[in-house]
């Protein structure tokens, strides 16, 4: 079944309508559309199937939300116990079919010393992914992008997560220093050239 689109008019949102009927009423490229699998609304510009059906070419878009510093820290949380959970599961599975306590405790320390590691390769990937988010800023409705809004690759990724080492060897200077920029860019996100966004709410 085709995709039926509410459409923003005049400040209110009106439909469903179906592609046909949204090629006679002739939206411009910036009206805001949403369909019932969307989370919120878009630019007609920035779905894909409008483009294609109504001409639209996909415009560059100032990113206009910011994810706060307490939104970023709480995702940060959710992706630790996240990892923290596949290693206790891996620890687990190791320790039972171990019988050397020696080899037990060193696979314990092991997976513990690989936590950041694991963190960096994990944000790395989901950031530069088409999801643009880790889990846990999936599950806040933020998003990882580039200074104009587009999305990452995995190694423009890497360079981020790479460069919060700098950030925590400033003592969390570099981390506070998000809280006097208006677009809540710590060191880390100015060194890559990147932000963390909030899903657009209209």
């Amino acid at each position: 079944m085709a995709a039926e689109y509410l459409v923003v008019i005049e400040g209110r949102p009106e439909g469903p309508f179906t592609l046909r009927q949204l090629k006679e009423m002739r939206i411009s490229a910036d009206t805001f559309v949403k369909t019932a699998g969307m989370n919120d609304y878009k630019e007609a510009h920035e779905v894909p199937e409008l483009r294609a059906l109504l001409g639209f070419r996909k415009l560059s878009v100032q990113p206009q939300y910011f994810a706060t510093l307490d939104q970023r820290l709480l995702a940060v949380v959710i992706d630790y116990f996240i990892i923290i959970g596949v290693h206790a599961l891996f620890v687990s599975v190791i320790i039972t079919y171990s019988e050397d306590q020696q080899s037990r405790i060193m696979t314990a320390i092991t997976a513990l010393l690989l936590t950041p590691f694991t963190k960096i390769i994990y944000s790395s990937v989901m950031e530069g992914s088409p999801r643009q988010a880790t889990f846990g800023k999936s599950m806040l409705g933020l998003k990882v992008c580039d200074e104009n809004g587009n999305r990452l690759s995995v190694n423009r990724a890497f360079v981020r997560n790479l460069a919060k080492l700098v950030s925590k060897l400033t003592a969390g200077v570099g981390y506070l220093s998000g809280f006097f920029d208006k677009r809540q860019q710590c060191l880390h996100d100015k060194i890559a050239k990147t932000l963390v966004i909030r899903e657009r709410l209209l």
